[in-house]
C-alpha cells in the first residue's frame, strides 16, 4: 500500500477541541494537510477562527466553532453543527487544557475543580457526545486524546493538572475496551514538554533545566512534531488494530524519569 494511501484521512470529519491552542492547532492543520475536514472547537471563537483560517489559507476545508467544552450542552451543539456543517464526524481530538504551578498546600477548591473540569471532565463528557456519535453512524473512529509527562511521574508544582491527566490515560484505557466492539479506536498522545502557553507559567529557568537534563534529545519539542502522531493513530489504514495506547512523543523523556 502506498505510504500517501496509508496515511490519508481523506473523506474523514476531525472535530479539534482546544484546536486554536499551539498543540492542538499545529495537529488540525496536520490533519487538514491529509485530507481531513477539520472543525476547529475553542472556549474563544476568536483563536478557533483564527486557525480554521490557517487551514484554508493552506487549501484545507475547517470551520471555527465556539464550545465550551465543560458543559455537555455545549458539545452537542457542537456535534450538531459538525454533522450540519459536513455530514459525518469520523475524529476526535480532546486537547482542551489548563495548567497551574499552586504549591499544594495553597490549592484552593476554586482551582482544583476548574483544572479538573476543563483537563478531565471535558475528556469524559467529550467521549459520550462524539463516541456515541461515532458508535450511532457503524463506521467506526478514532479519538485521540491529550494526555501529559505529567500524567505518570509525580512531577513538582503541576499537583492538579497531573490529577486530571492521570485520569485522561485511565478514560483512554478504559474506552478502548468499551468502544472497540464497535470499531471506534481510542488512544492517547502525551506531549514532552514543548513551547505551549499553558506551560509557560511553570517553566522557570531551574525546571527548564531540570527538564533538559532528564531528556536525551536535550531539547523541548516542536509543535509540529506531535502531527506524525496524530495523523497516525487518526488513519484508519495506518492504525486499524491500536486501540488503549498512549503513545509519548517527549524526547525521550518518560524513558528517563520512570
Amino acid at each position: 500500500m502506498p505510504e500517501t494511501e496509508l496515511f490519508s484521512l481523506g473523506g474523514d470529519v476531525a472535530v479539534v477541541i482546544g484546536g486554536g491552542g499551539v498543540l492542538a492547532g499545529a495537529m488540525a492543520e496536520g490533519l487538514a494537510a491529509a485530507g481531513a475536514r477539520i472543525a476547529i472547537a475553542g472556549r474563544t471563537l476568536q483563536h478557533a477562527e483564527e486557525r480554521a483560517q490557517s487551514v484554508r489559507a493552506q487549501g484545507g476545508q475547517a470551520v471555527g466553532l465556539q464550545c465550551d467544552a465543560t458543559r455537555k450542552a455545549d458539545l452537542e451543539r457542537l456535534r450538531d453543527a459538525v454533522l450540519e456543517r459536513f455530514g459525518r464526524i469520523d475524529i476526535l481530538i480532546n486537547a482542551a487544557g489548563v495548567n497551574s504551578a499552586t504549591p499544594f498546600f495553597e490549592i484552593g477548591e476554586e482551582e482544583w475543580h476548574r483544572i479538573l473540569d476543563i483537563d478531565l471532565k471535558s475528556v469524559f463528557l467529550a467521549c459520550q457526545v462524539f463516541g456515541k456519535a461515532m458508535v450511532d453512524a457503524g463506521r467506526g473512529g478514532s479519538i485521540i486524546n491529550i494526555s501529559s509527562a505529567s500524567s505518570g511521574p509525580p512531577l513538582s508544582r503541576v499537583f492538579t493538572y497531573s490529577v486530571a491527566k492521570g485520569g485522561v490515560n485511565q478514560i483512554t484505557r478504559f474506552l478502548a475496551r468499551e468502544l472497540a466492539p464497535h470499531n471506534v479506536r481510542v488512544n492517547a498522545i502525551i506531549p514532552g514538554f514543548f513551547p505551549a502557553e499553558q506551560n509557560r507559567k511553570v517553566l522557570t529557568a531551574e525546571r527548564i533545566a531540570s527538564i533538559l537534563a532528564h531528556t536525551p534529545m536535550n531539547r523541548f519539542g516542536e509543535a509540529e512534531e506531535l502531527v506524525g502522531a496524530a495523523v497516525y493513530l487518526a488513519s484508519r489504514k495506518a492504525s486499524s488494530f491500536v486501540t488503549g495506547s498512549i503513545l509519548t512523543v517527549d524526547g525521550g523523556f518518560m524513558a528517563m524519569t520512570i
